[in-house]
Order: C-alpha cells, then sequence, then structure tokens
C-alpha cells in the first residue's frame, strides 16, 4: 500500500476504535479519528519502568512499556502531553519533558495503526501510578542489566510479552560483555 493508498480501504466495520478495512485483496484494521498512541520509554536511576495489565486480545496479562492513546478523548491532543499524562497514570511518574524518537508501525501487515517512541526525562514520583479505574496496572522497576532475566521469569510465569519490549533486550543482549555482544 503506496502513501496514495493509506488509509483509503474501504471501511468493512467500524468500532469506537478500530476500522476493519479491504483495499482490493488485502485486508486490515486501522485507527479511527486520527487517534495514535504514544510508547513511553522512562527509565529512573538506572531502572527501566515496565508495566504489566491485562489484555484482552492475548487472554491474559502483558509485560509492556507504558504506553497510551493520543487523541482518543480530546481530538488534536498533543503528543507530548498525552504521553506525559499516560506515563503519569500508569506508573506515577510525571516528567519533565517528553523527547520524541519516532515514528513505527507496530505489525504494518496487518494493521495501518503506529504509534511514536517517546523518552520520558527528568521523572519525579507523584503517585503509586496504576492507571485509572479498571486498568489495574502493575508497576516493575528494572534494573536495565536484568531486563532480559526479569522477561524470561514472566514469560515463564506464563505472561505475554509486548513486542516493543525488544527495544530493551536488543540494547541489554547486544551491549559488550553480554551473552549476545561478545
Amino acid at each position: 500500500m503506496s502513501d496514495k493508498t493509506k488509509g483509503e480501504g474501504e471501511i468493512v466495520w467500524q468500532g469506537r476504535f478500530i476500522a476493519a478495512k479491504k483495499l482490493g485483496t488485502w485486508e486490515y484494521v486501522s485507527r479511527t479519528r486520527d487517534v495514535t498512541a504514544a510508547v513511553i520509554l522512562a527509565v529512573h536511576d538506572g531502572e527501566v519502568i515496565l508495566v504489566e495489565q491485562h489484555r484482552v486480545p492475548v487472554g491474559g496479562p502483558c509485560l509492556e512499556l507504558p504506553a497510551g492513546l493520543v487523541g482518543d478523548e480530546q481530538e488534536g491532543e498533543e503528543l507530548e502531553i498525552a504521553a506525559a499524562r499516560e506515563l503519569e497514570e500508569e506508573t506515577g511518574y510525571r516528567p519533565e519533558r517528553i523527547v520524541r524518537l519516532g515514528k513505527f508501525y507496530a505489525s504494518p501487515g496487518m494493521s495501518a495503526e503506529y504509534f511514536w517512541l517517546v523518552r520520558a526525562e527528568g521523572l519525579t514520583r507523584v503517585s503509586e501510578g496504576g492507571g485509572v479505574e479498571g486498568e489495574d496496572i502493575i508497576v516493575h522497576h528494572v534494573p536495565l542489566a536484568e531486563v532480559p532475566a526479569f522477561v524470561e521469569r514472566k514469560r515463564a510465569e506464563g505472561y505475554e510479552m509486548d513486542v516493543k519490549l525488544l527495544l530493551l533486550l536488543g540494547a541489554v543482549l547486544l551491549q559488550p560483555g553480554s551473552a549476545a555482544g561478545d
């Protein structure tokens, strides 16, 4: 699908947040209303902040970087404002600034959904986090060097892993002196 056809598929079904579309023989989904997502890389005192929560599509708990929708409640919401809000809601940390790291597609073979990866800087703990009512988010503080072992422990406990954790795993495992970086 080229930029000329991006998003122009026939809507087969549409809900509040997603639309199933068809363009020729290609079937895919996209976000509705120009809603996107912010995925937040937050490191505080040498520890990355991760969250776990139940995810209906995978049928259980999932380990993730903090993230949230941009523009789902307020049209035209600024990415940095949404990312700061989501980080505080989910983890209890308020950032001094949000730095854009890039736009990425989550699963371009089946979805037009993209997210902005951002880095939260100057973190101050203002609450326990846990998300908004009904989210029941659990916050984890994991030393960067221990991320691979933490992920494996959670996987052994039956947790699913968000693909965006590859960012951390790659950064840690490819360091000189690690098993993969030797």
